[in-house]
């Protein structure tokens, strides 16, 4: 029977899935969490009655028709929850999960592995206490979870004014919202934004509601140093007009928008172009998603897009690969949800300008700043490698002579801050920023796996 493998449960993944369900496919979606959802329409753990409605209000309506789709295939789909997809070869998935080692045939494999946070470093910002703005959201929606009882949210992403009203639904305090791109930045982004102003006015309204709330929000403040001695006490900030203010939290939700996760996408020999908008690298796709040999990316993955460009992507993804296999489902017409998803990637680059990811902040850094926190590596320790005769002067290089990159994220939450300060070191800040190129597995998993001894 023909396989269609699909890594991810989010919106992109299940819509993939629902648009092959009709056809006579064998599908099998594979995804590290325990349930459905991914970010976005992340689920309560098993037992926890969260009134998600009072967590998500607008979005709500939207959580219930995903989780329908997901109940809708059941007996049509296998799922595979709890498994990481750690390697592509040889037209194989290879998996670690259920306590073993295994691999899976695919005639079509749809990569729909989502995004993670980007985080430049900052001082302090490896006490405890902070978190990414990722993580505020899975403590808040899978545990109903508060990160504090005074909490700072600060970066620069769309996601901060969102995450902080809900913490506010759920009876959290948000001691202030700090964003550092200058609100002109905003105002010059809103042509571009324009492409789809329903998600402009839910950004707005967001804004209006924290402001009605009596919320402090600053714009175009640097983040000075997250401070506190076993854990974090305040955030100290420096204002657009040069004056410094310290803010008192017990936790702090930090971010810089997203990094695609574009791992397994690479191993599958996928072709990677950089994006100088987003300042990433990100899978060449078709119109439909296809990015080489019965391969297929979709969401988030391999554009940053949001929840609704990942399913309308995931849905013209399914439908390229059912139209490759030769498999009978139906065919829409998908004109208009190419034009929809055009809109919403046109969005995103203006978002870009909106919420800009610091990048000439790498060149700043103190020396004595953690920017690979798995394996403790500072700023100081790269810049000292690119002084060395290293070879040719280059990320990889750096990692190699720092480690930076070589423990448990795999440079997930260091690489983007270590390819700006490798670039600001070497003068190349307006080309394509070097990547850490990627090795099998993606993610660590026991090694009583690999040798059989559970």
């Amino acid at each position: 029977m023909t396989q269609v493998v699909i890594v991810g449960a989010g919106p992109a993944g299940i819509a993939a899935a629902a648009a092959l369900r009709d056809g006579t496919a064998e599908i099998t979606i594979v995804d590290e969490a325990g349930q459905p959802g991914g970010q976005v329409h992340r689920m309560p753990a098993p037992g926890l009655a969260l009134d998600m409605h009072r967590v998500l209000r607008a979005g709500h309506a939207a959580y219930q028709r995903f989780h329908a789709t997901v109940g809708s295939l059941a007996g049509r789909v296998r799922f595979r929850y709890d498994t990481l997809a750690w390697n592509v070869h040889g037209g194989e998935l290879h998996l670690a999960g259920d306590g073993r080692l295994d691999s899976l045939r695919y005639d079509a494999l749809i990569l729909a592995a989502g995004a993670t946070d980007r985080v430049m470093p900052a001082p302090g910002w490896t006490l405890p206490g902070v978190f990414t703005l990722g993580a505020a959201q899975v403590l808040l929606k899978s545990q109903g979870c508060l990160l504090g009882g005074a909490v700072v949210f600060c970066g620069s992403s769309p996601l901060l004014y969102l995450a902080a009203l809900q913490y506010l639904r759920m009876g959290g305090r948000v001691a202030a919202v700090i964003d550092s791109t200058p609100f002109p930045a905003k105002f010059r982004a809103i042509p571009g934004m324009l492409e789809a102003p329903d998600l402009l006015a839910k950004g707005l309204l967001y804004l209006a509601q924290l402001r009605q709330r009596g919320v402090a929000l600053m714009h175009g403040a640097a983040i000075e140093a997250m401070e506190g001695d076993q854990r974090v006490t305040a955030v100290r900030v420096r204002r657009a007009d040069g004056t410094s203010h310290r803010i008192t939290c017990d936790a702090v939700a930090y971010g810089h928008g997203l990094r695609a996760e574009t791992q397994l996408a690479e191993l599958a020999g996928c072709a990677l172009r950089y994006d100088p908008v987003h300042r990433q690298y990100l899978p060449v796709i078709d119109a439909d998603g296809r990015a080489g040999q019965a391969i297929y990316l979709a969401g988030d993955g391999c554009a940053i897009g949001g929840a609704e460009a990942a399913a309308i992507s995931g849905t013209l993804a399914g439908l390229a690969a059912a139209r490759d296999l030769g498999l009978a489902v139906p065919q829409p017409d998908t004109a208009t949800r190419h034009r929809r998803l055009a809109r919403l990637h046109r969005f995103q680059h203006a978002a870009a300008g909106a919420f800009a990811w610091p990048w000439d902040d790498a060149a700043s850094l103190a020396d004595d700043v953690i920017v690979c926190r798995c394996e403790n590596v500072r700023a100081g320790e790269i810049r000292q490698s690119l002084r060395r005769p290293i070879g040719v002067a280059e990320l990889n290089r750096v990692k190699a002579a720092t480690r930076c990159g070589m423990g448990r994220c795999q440079g997930r939450m260091c690489g983007p801050a270590a390819a700006e300060l490798t670039a600001a070191m070497l003068g190349r800040t307006q080309a394509p920023l070097d990547r850490l190129r990627m090795q099998p597995p993606v993610k660590p998993f026991p090694i009583a796996l690999a040798d059989g001894t559970t």
